[in-house]
């Protein structure tokens, strides 16, 4: 089996360089050889997966001749892992992202089997990026290398992994990354051919829409997974890891809103070509951090020989793309200028500037150590609180912004239209950080917050209410079905503004979170008890349990509001036998207005002391709950619109048949 894996790793690296030499040669002199090079992308899927297809198999059924299977599972590890085991392991993670790379590829292929302008560069491009990854499996890092001597059982799975949110984290964060690879590549292509018109974007966008909805999950997972299995209290730490995946989501978001500018307006090629080559490099960025071993974080693997690879691949692709971008650069001019600060494009800009600057600091408070140790031998740590204290204006900036968007209007708008659409939301803003005020909130940055928060949520019910008034008006339809046919017919409008809702709650839940945690840290016997906020715990004792993979000790704590019994919870330490490894198991209490979470810090086995670490974090439902909106807004705004399908078939259409030589090479207009 192996053996397969390893032949259909070098045949798909044969096929990749093959599909971009046809590709090249066909679209030039020879339409044949360019339907040829697809089929070979294909075939370069086909393998991969296969490929893929081996190593699961190995991992299901405990084949520990291999080094990867008898490194990353045991025996005793349930099925489940020894699925997810597939992203455990520095290979398998490089074999699933070139997977994920052949799949897209061989789509796209099949989506543009008939646009002979930018399809055949941009799946050259696409190519080019699956050999770099097949060349990696085939000599560097090689997921089918044998063990000399074969272990009885494996090494297991690393604890802090064992954990369904990494069954989920890192396929949607890696189906993100990779994904923006097909926007980039057709902007590549645009660059390589001359064509600069919105069509590369059109054809593309429901694919960047696709990479940044998985961003947003991933990121939401990899949170959602900090917050249960790290045992902190918290869900984002500013990690190098965490950092290197935000980045891509906030450029992207940059990306998506700047592109509606160049669409209705014909301005900013430039700008978009540049943050959709920033995207996809931050993407490599992230994956070349994570593997390196420059950096040290829970989410990273060890140190390896990948290091020097990966960052020679990044800089060559930021040089050839910035390259191809700066010699075009003159044709990309509009004569499109901006009529007025006052309009919707400007409010986009500078929506556009604030993202960029948020990804600015984080890349450089990530970058800094690193570089402080290589010039100075000294490697300065940069925490928190300089992300906090860079990104925290930034954020009540972009709220604005995103409140401000919806209502103002292309082109101008005057001060007394602006004073009369606005009104409602700000006043809305500013009854809610009265509110919070009497209520006894001081936090200068919290009545901002949610404030601004307040008057976004706003701006999304004016347009919401104002959209279905007309359809009430002109169709007498029901409130409930005006809406529902509102958002149906405009889908990509209406989408939008759901996420923006998804974005305003998460940034309640972030800023609620943040400012008025409580924690609690108590140690005592079984039948004591102890207290935070509302609640009081009652510890009644331990249970312990045992299986062939772990050890449990078990805490129950009977939870009391007000005198009444509200919960059982059973925080636990657990130890994993194989790897001789310890880990924590929280217990949480969610609602709406705060969570419990609830820690087993230490169990004193002679004295029968137990130490519990509790907090009380408001409202960071708010959190899990506008991500879910986000996603929910995007499903929207992803789902097929007749409308928007003519539209890219017009963009198109003049690419059916092979147009001449001149409009097809670098050079041609």
């Amino acid at each position: 089996m192996p053996l397969i894996g390893e032949l259909a790793l070098a045949l798909a690296l044969i096929v990749a360089g093959y599909s971009i030499v046809a590709n090249v040669v066909g679209v030039r002199r020879i339409p044949a050889l360019v339907a040829s090079a697809r089929h070979a992308l294909w075939a370069m899927a086909a393998m991969v997966s296969v490929a893929v297809l081996v190593l699961w198999m190995s991992l299901l059924r405990s084949d520990f001749s291999l080094e990867y299977v008898a490194s990353y599972t045991s025996v005793t590890l349930p099925t489940i892992y020894k699925i997810t085991a597939l992203w455990g392991g520095q290979q398998g993670s490089l074999l699933l992202w070139t997977w994920l790379l052949s799949i897209f590829t061989a789509i796209v292929a099949f989506q543009h089997r008939r646009n002979a302008v930018l399809a055949p560069y941009a799946l050259s491009v696409l190519a080019g990026l699956a050999i770099f990854f097949l060349f990696m499996l085939n000599f560097v890092t090689r997921p089918f290398d044998m063990v000399a001597r074969v272990p009885a059982d494996g090494q297991d799975l690393n604890p802090l992994l064992q954990n369904y949110w990494m069954a989920i984290h890192p396929p949607s964060l890696y189906t993100g990354y990779v994904s923006a690879s097909v926007p980039f590549a057709f902007g590549a292509a645009a660059l390589i051919t001359g064509r600069f018109d919105d069509g590369w974007i059109r054809a593309t966008r429901r694919w960047a829409v696709f990479s940044w909805f998985f961003l947003t999950l991933g990121n939401l997972f990899g949170a959602r997974w900090a917050y249960e299995v790290l045992g902190w209290g918290g869900y984002w730490a500013w990690d190098p890891v965490e950092n290197a995946a935000f980045m891509p989501w906030l450029v992207m978001t940059a990306y998506l809103h700047s592109v509606m500018i160049q669409e209705r307006k014909d301005m900013l090629k430039v700008w978009n070509l540049a943050l959709i080559g920033m995207a996809f490099s931050l993407t490599l960025f992230g994956t070349f951090i994570t593997r390196s071993g420059v950096i040290s974080s829970v989410h990273s693997f060890t140190q390896s020989g990948l290091g020097p690879f990966f960052l020679t691949f990044l800089l060559v692709v930021i040089v050839c793309y910035t390259g191809l971008l700066l010699v075009r650069v003159k044709q990309l001019r509009s004569s499109a200028q901006m009529e007025s600060y006052l309009s919707r494009e400007a409010a986009f800009l500078f929506n556009n500037l604030v993202l960029v600057g948020i990804a600015f600091a984080v890349f450089w408070g990530t970058l800094f150590p690193v570089l402080s140790e290589a010039v100075r031998g000294v490697k300065i740590t940069v925490g928190p609180p300089f992300f906090d204290k860079v990104n925290a204006p930034l954020a009540l900036a972009l709220i604005f912004l995103m409140g401000v968007g919806p209502l103002i209007a292309w082109r101008r708008s005057s001060l007394d239209s602006l004073a009369k659409t606005f009104t409602a939301p700000a006043l809305f803003g500013l009854a809610m950080g009265f509110g919070s005020a009497i209520a006894g909130l001081h936090e200068w940055y919290a009545l901002a917050a949610f404030s601004l928060a307040a008057f976004a949520l706003g701006t999304v019910f004016v347009e919401f209410r104002r959209g279905a008034s007309a359809r009430q008006h002109m169709l007498s339809e029901r409130p409930a079905r005006a809406i529902a046919n509102l958002v149906a017919k405009n889908n990509r409008r209406y989408g939008g503004y759901i996420i923006h809702v998804g974005v305003a709650l998460a940034f309640i839940g972030i800023v609620g979170s943040s400012f008025f945690k409580t924690e609690v840290k108590k140690t005592i016997k079984a039948g004591s008890s102890f207290t935070i906020g509302p609640y009081e715990l009652v510890f009644l004792g331990l249970k312990h349990d045992e299986t062939p993979h772990l050890e449990s000790a078990r805490a129950e704590l009977e939870v009391f509001r007000n005198g009444n019994p509200v919960v059982l919870m059973t925080p636990a330490k657990l130890f994993y036998k194989r790897p001789q490894q310890p880990a924590s198991s929280v217990a949480i209490r969610s609602t709406p207005a705060s969570d419990l979470y609830v820690v087993l810090a230490s169990i004193d086995d002679n004295s029968g002391l137990v130490t519990f670490q509790v907090f009380l974090t408001p409202l960071v439902f708010w959190l899990w709950a506008g991500g879910f909106v986000m996603a929910l807004g995007t499903l929207i705004v992803m789902w097929p619109n007749v409308r928007e399908r003519a539209a890219i078939a017009a963009t198109l259409r003049p690419q059916i048949a092979m147009v001449p030589e001149s409009a097809a090479v670098p050079g041609g207009d």
